[in-house]
């Protein structure tokens, strides 16, 4: 049975081989395993299920014919196949994504997937583990892989390179129960990462399941974009571990790189879920694709146009912003204008520091709107920390937790002004150069006094994080 300890062994077979460089490497490596393994469990509960079921990939391709057997090919003969047979064959299919569905997700899986280990011997080793360890069949495992799974993001979240991937699924929980979709409505992530906010979407879904026949509700309305290979990878594993048979609504591409008003109705959809990347630029001539008076090359900007394209008449969004994005000047002026007009923001949750920790500290806001009705006027929602945080910011070891958002929700449909909300009409907003990065004035205004034994406390638990970090850092540099 999977143990949590599973993915370090794996992972330290790894770190032996010459071919494996860092964790993002390692993780990559992991994952093209792991999802080989999962399809062929799925096909074994597919082949029970229907006896003329036939598997898209070739008899010697598929897992149990080469990697199953603990005593099978290894060394040398196992690298061989593995790089000129098995990679070379999956790159090389050629198919119709309408006539053979399963065929084109594996092909476009491996499409920009490599192997990179050097060693036949210690390969099998790692194969054997995922063996011993995995059985997708079994819904315990299947579970407990969930859990394994996040850890794996974060494990890629701490690479150096890839924060962005992951969104603290408390958060992702949050905004998906308050956008609330339905069965039937078609729900997109335009930069799903790892499929965070998409997982989220279909457990609130699979609740409103009465019959069979709903779950095709869901099955063909869950819409993914990733323009990055390995996200995209574990997002169409996590799309098959939840259940979705053929995920190949989860595109890689990058919805920027089309021009705007080629974006027409049959691309709308009901409900958008996201974190756009923030602090990142796309390359030159991307911008051309949006009207002149929304040109920028700052990532999070242009997805705030692209979401109000692609959203259906009274269609819902909850995204994730970055203070600057509220507080700008110039195009996201225009930008904001243009949000403010055409749909109805209606909340804004302003969080703390270190939400994504330790990715960034810059402070982040949950955004939500309808599209169709202008702005009358916005709630914001001071987010505080919890008692026990005494005034500090979330860490990576201390982060933020679900059960912390009961204050939000209690509020929700009953909204009234407190110590944490407040309400700002269009005009107020309108007057300050719109403005949104607006201070919470109704905090009380006492502080605490900590005592000299609290503020120590306080103290030394930030050099202890300080020096772990700094552990963290000399270990890559090493590598």
């Amino acid at each position: 049975m999977v143990s949590p300890a599973t993915i370090k062994t794996v992972q330290d077979i790894m770190r032996k081989d010459t071919g494996v460089d860092g964790d993002a490497q390692r993780i990559s490596q992991l994952v093209w395993l792991v999802f080989l393994k999962i399809f062929d469990d799925k096909e074994r509960e597919y082949e029970l299920m229907d006896q003329k079921y036939k598997s898209p990939l070739p008899e010697e391709l598929r897992w149990r014919n080469w990697a199953l057997d603990e005593e099978g090919i290894t060394g040398e003969e196992l690298l061989d196949f593995v790089n000129n047979k098995l990679f070379k064959m999956l790159k090389e299919l050629n198919v119709n994504p309408k006539e053979s569905p399963r065929e084109y997700l594996i092909q476009s899986v491996f499409e920009d997937t490599y192997n990179y280990m050097k060693s036949g011997t210690l390969l099998r080793q790692v194969i054997n583990k995922i063996n011993q360890e995995f059985d997708f069949n079994k819904a315990e495992d299947r579970h407990i892989f969930n859990d394994l799974y996040e850890s794996i993001l974060k494990d890629l979240q701490s690479a150096g390179n890839a924060g962005e991937y992951y969104t603290p699924r408390p958060v992702t929980q949050f905004m998906v129960e308050m956008v609330n979709p339905k069965l039937g409505e078609k729900i997109l992530d335009p930069a799903c990462g790892t499929g965070g906010f998409l997982t989220c979407a279909i457990e609130h879904l699979k609740k409103q399941e009465k019959s069979i026949k709903d779950r095709t509700k869901w099955q063909d309305n869950i819409f993914g974009v990733e323009k990055k290979p390995l996200p995209h990878l574990l997002a169409i594993t996590n799309m098959i571990l939840h259940g979705i048979e053929i995920p190949n609504n989860i595109r890689r591409d990058n919805l920027l790189s089309s021009p705007l008003r080629n974006y027409t109705q049959k691309d709308r959809v009901d409900v958008i879920v996201t974190n756009p990347p923030f602090g990142g630029e796309e390359e030159v001539g991307i911008p051309n694709n949006f009207p002149s008076s929304f040109r920028t090359r700052e990532t999070a900007d242009l997805f705030l146009v692209l979401i109000v394209q692609l959203l259906k008449n009274q269609g819902r969004c909850a995204l994730i912003l970055p203070d600057g994005s509220l507080s700008g000047d110039g195009v996201k002026t225009r930008i904001k204008e243009k949000i403010l007009n055409e749909c109805n923001l209606h909340t804004i949750i302003r969080l703390p520091r270190g939400v994504f920790s330790p990715y960034t500290d810059i402070e982040t806001n949950l955004i939500f709107l309808t599209k169709g009705e202008a702005t009358k006027s916005i709630w914001f929602f001071e987010h505080p920390l919890p008692e026990e945080r005494k005034g500090k910011v979330y860490t990576k070891t201390k982060p933020i937790r679900y059960s912390e958002f009961e204050l939000e929700k209690r509020w929700w449909k009953n909204r009234k002004e407190n110590e944490f909300a407040w309400k700002v009409s269009i005009k107020e907003i309108a007057d300050n150069g719109f403005n949104l990065d607006l201070r919470n004035p109704n905090a009380l205004q006492s502080k605490k006094q900590y005592s000299t034994h609290e503020i120590i406390e306080e103290v030394t638990e930030d050099l202890k994080e300080s020096t772990r970090l700094l552990a963290e850092i000399e270990k890559t540099l090493l590598k």
